[in-house]
């Protein structure tokens, strides 16, 4: 008998989808709409990032998010009091402590966990009060690793942003690669759960999935980007058949 493939969860992180909604100012697209098309098309969980800035994701999508979906919500926050009460009010299924910082246009590296590590911890206690589980969302370090056990987290998320801005460098790749797998055989053996995620796509994302470790990978820009040629020519011909029934 076949052994049976291990699955590795996908979270979906919708952030892009609420960057266009508030381009215009509006309310399309709908960021439950398509969270609820993601989980329609098998999507594990859906990650959220509400940022200090609310420069894309909103408080009210939060609440509608919880309230709706039908799989976990991820909650992707910094360390912030403001943050951190925000997720004690809707008690997502996780969330993912990340750093945080105005200027920058997506989260650019790990948190730094050993300098943090009580205020960590903190953050980690008064989540699980409330029933979510923590991650930390860090480099692949084996002090960042050890750091986070020590915080009482559940699990890590490994920034994999190193490895994907070095995929076309064989060398470079080779080595972040080297890194994340011993990086994840340590998480385990401290028994962290291991998820990895930033800047994965559909051509980068195979050496990832076969860390026999990882058994989660939050993906957003790329699938996003992805379907909007997927889906493009079903909503322009959606659109010609509107305008020929209201004629």
């Amino acid at each position: 008998m076949a052994e049976k493939k291990r699955e590795i969860a996908l979270g979906v992180n919708i952030d892009h989808v609420a960057t266009l909604r508030n381009a215009r100012g509006e309310n399309d697209p709908s960021v439950l709409e398509l969270a609820k098309v993601a989980e329609a098309a098998g999507a594990d969980l859906i990650t959220v990032h509400l940022r200090e800035d609310r420069r894309h994701i909103q408080d009210g999508d939060i609440e509608e998010l919880k309230k709706h979906l039908h799989i976990p919500l991820n909650f992707e926050m910094a360390l912030s009091h403001e943050i951190l009460a925000v997720a004690k009010k809707i008690e997502p299924t996780t969330a993912c402590i990340v750093p945080e910082r105005r200027e920058e246009v997506t989260t650019e590296g790990g948190l730094d966990v050993v300098q943090q590590k009580e205020r960590v911890k903190e953050f980690v206690k008064e989540l699980l009060a409330v029933g979510t589980e923590s991650f930390l969302f860090i480099e692949p370090d084996l002090k960042a690793v050890h750091a986070a056990k020590e915080t009482g987290a559940k699990g890590i998320e490994f920034h994999t942003g190193a490895y994907a801005r070095a995929f076309r460098n064989n060398l470079k790749r080779a080595e972040s690669l080297s890194r994340l797998i011993e990086a994840s055989r340590e998480a385990h053996s401290l028994g962290l759960e291991v998820h990895a995620g930033h800047g994965l796509n559909y051509h980068n994302l195979a050496p990832i999935c076969a860390i026999d470790e990882v058994v989660e990978l939050n993906i957003g820009h790329a699938i996003i980007a992805r379907s909007l040629a997927t889906g493009l020519s079903a909503a322009i011909r959606a659109m010609k058949e509107t305008m020929r029934q209201a004629l």
